[in-house]
């Protein structure tokens, strides 16, 4: 039970902190000579990733694929920003934050993930649906 109201909130936490990527497409859309476009569409993808979550945590179970995604992207993303933040010396205190930062959304979301559900659970239903027709 602890858990899964833990998931509830990271998802709630990390839905809405994605979401907030829609500022910087908003900035970036509307002064493109003066922003990273790269950065604009990754927000972009980070904005509708968070409206995703934030479904999600009506009933994460239902939603294990898309918490995966959201944990492992945030692996790859952190594993880029992290190389990036070596060989870029004048960013590096900011891309090993960030990475940081993802590193441990990714990790709160694999710990958390809902297990899956054994196939007998699953078919219950179904089984005693059919004992009663016939």
């Amino acid at each position: 039970m602890w858990r899964e109201r833990g998931l509830k909130v990271v998802l709630m936490l990390v839905g809405l902190l994605f979401s907030a990527a829609i500022y910087p497409v908003i900035g970036g859309l509307s002064d493109p000579a003066h922003s990273d476009t790269g950065d604009t569409m990754m927000m972009g993808l980070y904005f509708a990733l968070g409206i995703f979550l934030l479904m999600a945590v009506r009933n994460p179970s239902a939603h294990r694929s898309l918490i995966a995604f959201a944990a492992w992207s945030s692996f790859a993303h952190a594993g880029v920003m992290s190389l990036l933040g070596f060989e870029i010396a004048t960013e590096r205190v900011g891309f090993l934050v960030g990475s940081a930062v993802l590193v441990v959304i990714g990790v709160a979301l694999i710990v958390l993930v809902p297990a899956k559900e054994p196939v007998e659970r699953l078919l219950a239903p179904i089984a005693q649906d059919t004992d009663r027709n016939g």
